[in-house]
């Protein structure tokens, strides 16, 4: 009996031992399902973001250089744009000279009477006059020679009786035929200095005029001045004709044959004169260098159609020889950050790209673009310094941006 309830007890404890060994098993298997599913889980999560994630780079790589600027913010800001295509260009030699007057459309007032000046009205440079205005007038009233005006007038009335006498006596051969010419000559020179004399004098003096129409270009007296006979007075020039004078280092002189024309940039409103629309033509170049100096000449003229003011020292670019199949932009396309240059390309309505681009030659309006951009390519040509600001201003991310 004993041994009976024994080995009842064991069983029993066996029983109960084994009922929870395989509880926990279950739960240690349905744990372990759980962990690899989520694993499976994690591993798909990060498949998908790392996908996500590279696409987003790829195209935040493929924009991130754009440029957003609406149509109507590039109309509002004149922003035009062309298509580049190889065009005809030329080499050009840049360097610096001087606008001339032109030889024949200048002249100078001068005194035809000692005495002091006084001006008739304002005479100043730049003035319009037409010719026989009066400029100056001369005063001889207190000079110790007398009026010269009235001395010419004596002078003329002496040599006229002197030669009227001659005349009736030279017949009668009582005077011989050279006392007679002699006479004859003061005469002449009596009368010429007697009209050129009365023709400007007037109450005040003698008036000196205009000799040509034209502006009066340099006033060379003062107001109350004492000048002789023969100075100059005022100069006048017509300015119709000018004469654009380079000054040309002696490394370019091979190429001077090659020069045809030119173009020049004035200091006083840093526009850019084209000779061809001027009636430009090359006069001369010089074949040695100057005294004293590493430069030769080269001289153009051309029609004075605007406000160019003669003496002026300008930037000149002498146009050389030709260059075929050049892409070629306006200086207005350009925008400078610390040496370096730019241009915008406009992918679509809206975008815009910066470009860093390398220059060739620059004739002062167009410049040459040896690399950086590529035929077919449209580039900004007004209103880059407005996109240069957007850029600068409204950066927005790429993925925000819908084409």
């Amino acid at each position: 009996m004993m041994r009976k309830v024994i080995f009842m007890g064991v069983i029993a404890i066996f029983a109960i031992s084994s009922c929870g060994k395989h509880t926990t098993n279950e739960h240690e298997g349905h744990d372990h399902a759980i962990d690899e599913q989520h694993a499976a889980n994690d591993g798909h999560n990060h498949i998908e973001g790392e996908e996500h994630n590279t696409a987003a780079t790829a195209q935040s790589e493929s924009h991130g250089d754009e440029i957003v600027m609406s149509a109507a913010q590039a109309k509002a800001a004149g922003v035009q744009t062309a298509i580049i295509q190889p065009s005809a260009f030329q080499q050009v030699i840049k360097t610096s000279g001087q606008v001339q007057v032109a030889q024949g459309d200048e002249s100078v007032a001068v005194a035809t009477v000692a005495g002091v000046v006084s001006f008739n009205g304002s005479v100043t440079p730049g003035k319009s006059v037409s010719k026989g205005t009066t400029l100056v007038t001369i005063s001889s009233s207190n000079i110790a020679d007398g009026d010269p005006v009235q001395r010419a007038q004596i002078a003329y009335d002496i040599a006229k009786k002197e030669y009227e006498r001659m005349k009736a006596l030279v017949g009668n051969k009582i005077v011989s035929e050279r006392e007679f010419a002699q006479a004859e000559q003061n005469f002449e020179n009596a009368r010429i200095s007697y009209e050129a004399l009365a023709s400007g004098n007037t109450k005040s003096g003698q008036a000196i005029k205009a000799p040509i129409n034209g502006y009066v270009k340099n006033v060379l007296v003062n107001e109350g001045d004492y000048v002789t006979i023969g100075q100059p007075l005022v100069s006048v020039t017509q300015n119709q004709k000018l004469f654009l004078r380079a000054d040309v280092s002696e490394k370019y002189y091979p190429y001077l044959t090659t020069i045809r024309s030119a173009n020049f940039q004035t200091p006083y409103d840093n526009r850019v004169y084209e000779l061809a629309a001027l009636n430009g033509k090359l006069l001369s170049t010089g074949k040695t260098a100057e005294a004293n100096t590493f430069y030769v000449p080269v001289v153009f003229e051309f029609d004075n159609q605007g406000d160019i003011i003669p003496g002026s020292f300008v930037e000149i670019y002498l146009l050389s020889s030709p260059i075929d199949n050049a892409l070629v932009l306006p200086r207005t396309a350009l925008t400078e950050e610390q040496g370096l240059h730019f241009v915008y390309v406009k992918l679509d309505d809206e975008g815009y790209q910066r470009r860093e681009v390398i220059l060739g030659a620059d004739n002062g309006v167009d410049v040459q673009i040896v690399s950086g951009i590529h035929a077919g390519d449209n580039v900004v040509t007004k209103g880059a310094y407005q996109v240069r600001l957007a850029s600068a201003s409204a950066s927005l991310p790429a993925h925000s941006h819908e084409h």
